[in-house]
């Protein structure tokens, strides 16, 4: 009898939540809307990753120290670290950028 009044949350490591069935709507309905991939997050993506070079770029004092990268002249003369760092940068900034641009209408 108690079952019908739980709902049931699986949460992926094999373990159950049960939540009262009268919780469940007002929890779902603070979930955000989510976005679809399109090109334009792509361009937002690409836009913030080249910014993160450029400040890398001109930021890192030894970004050829470590193992090269096959054309290190295309990447600015940065080693492997280096490229994994601003990119990295990139895309942590590039994922605030989508998900606000996201939040405000834009994207």
């Amino acid at each position: 009898m108690l079952q019908r009044y739980l709902v049931t949350i699986f949460l992926g490591d094999g373990k159950l939540f049960y939540l009262p069935s009268l919780l469940a709507p007002s929890l779902l309905a603070v979930v955000p809307n989510t976005f679809s991939w399109s090109p334009k997050v792509a361009l937002v993506m690409v836009i913030c990753n080249v910014i993160a070079i450029a400040l890398g770029k001109y930021g890192i004092k030894n970004q050829d120290v470590g193992p090269a990268l096959p054309a290190p002249e295309f990447f600015g003369g940065m080693s492997a670290a280096s490229m994994l760092a601003v990119t990295s940068l990139g895309h942590i900034i590039g994922a605030g950028a989508i998900l606000g641009l996201a939040s405000v209408g834009v994207l």
